[in-house]
């Protein structure tokens, strides 16, 4: 792909949703630490000078499409728990429901995973003072209405349910690190398999932590 010079503010939009789709289409082939500025100045076809006069950093292209994809996420949860949250159903049983779509959907998003686990380590590095400003603005945007979605459907959550919610993406983050396994790992598994006993899928381990985190904060009765 090759551009001509960006002159008006149309063009200059086209660039850069081009850079983020770039990006996004890295993501489908590879994890996030590899995802480098020269290649995806590579693959967009411009330099990479003119790549930085959309985006400042490698970490800020990221931190968009993180944003972007939180975003399409939520939209797709609200129909998912629709569908799956029993609302005259007892609380355990609904935070119960809840935990299972939550492992569910976020395990089916690994790339929005990956890019969780980066976030605090990584991507909020070397960007500047106004991209972390704008991108925590949006962050909360975000939670605020992941929050919305929990209390809607497990109301007793009270305020408790921010918490939740922050938590869930924490963990979806940690835990997407250690799965799958790496080659080395899986061949120690196979020679020796009490060594993975403690081995889970990312689903199942998900479904687990938000079923202890819901247990801590769903008020008893």
């Amino acid at each position: 792909m090759t551009f001509q010079r960006a002159r008006s503010e149309e063009q200059r939009e086209i660039r850069r949703r081009a850079i983020l789709d770039t990006a996004a289409a890295m993501l489908d082939e590879m994890p996030v630490a590899e995802v480098s500025l020269n290649e995806l100045s590579r693959r967009v076809g411009l330099a990479k000078s003119n790549v930085l006069r959309y985006f400042e950093s490698r970490e800020a292209v990221l931190l968009e499409l993180l944003d972007v994809f939180l975003e399409s996420w939520l939209v797709e949860l609200a129909d998912e728990l629709a569908a799956g949250i029993e609302a005259h159903a007892a609380p355990e049983v609904r935070a119960g429901q809840l935990a299972e779509i939550l492992s569910r959907s976020l395990a089916g998003r690994v790339v929005l995973c990956d890019l969780f686990g980066a976030q605090g380590g990584v991507l909020e590095h070397n960007v500047s003072v106004e991209v972390v400003k704008r991108h925590k603005r949006s962050s909360l945007t975000r939670l605020a209405a992941m929050t919305e979605l929990v209390r809607r459907h497990v109301p007793e959550l009270g305020e408790s349910a921010q918490l939740f919610c922050l938590m869930s993406l924490v963990s979806a983050g940690a835990l997407s690190a250690y799965i799958p396994p790496p080659p080395s790992l899986l061949a120690a598994y196979a020679d020796e398999p009490a060594l993975g006993v403690l081995h889970m899928e990312l689903r199942d381990a998900l479904r687990i932590s938000f079923t202890s985190t819901l247990l801590g904060v769903l008020p008893r009765a």
